[in-house]
């Protein structure tokens, strides 16, 4: 059974910075795609980014490109998503997921974990 846990959301001031990250148990996700998405109150839950299973292809929402960058790290079975120049409209849960496919839609990943609050004030 695969348990993903996120870490590192915060509150922190708009234009500061904050890095999250995923660490994967009970199996290897060497061979997954991964990815963030987030929910704000009262909305769906929407892409951040997603990563293909060797790091090299990385899709983003355009209201993240440029900000925010997805990493991972096999060998840690981790995945990492930093965010720089954050902005109110960033607050949200942040999920991390995992699955066999590399897609952007959210229903597609198999395995997600709680989610880490991430708020941003103006």
């Amino acid at each position: 059974q695969v348990r993903l846990v996120e870490s590192g959301g915060e509150l922190v001031q708009a234009g500061g910075s904050l890095r999250l990250s995923c660490a994967a148990y009970g199996r290897t996700l060497s061979s997954y795609a991964m990815g963030w998405f987030r929910q704000a109150p009262g909305k769906e839950r929407e892409l951040v980014a997603v990563i293909n299973s060797n790091g090299g292809s990385t899709s983003y929402a355009d209201s993240v490109k440029g900000r925010f960058t997805i990493s991972r790290d096999n060998a840690k079975n981790t995945m990492y998503l930093q965010m720089n120049r954050l902005k109110p409209e960033d607050t949200a849960v942040y999920y991390c997921a995992a699955g066999v496919l590399f897609t952007t839609t959210p229903i597609r990943y198999n395995y997600w974990g709680q989610g880490t609050q991430v708020t941003v004030s103006s």
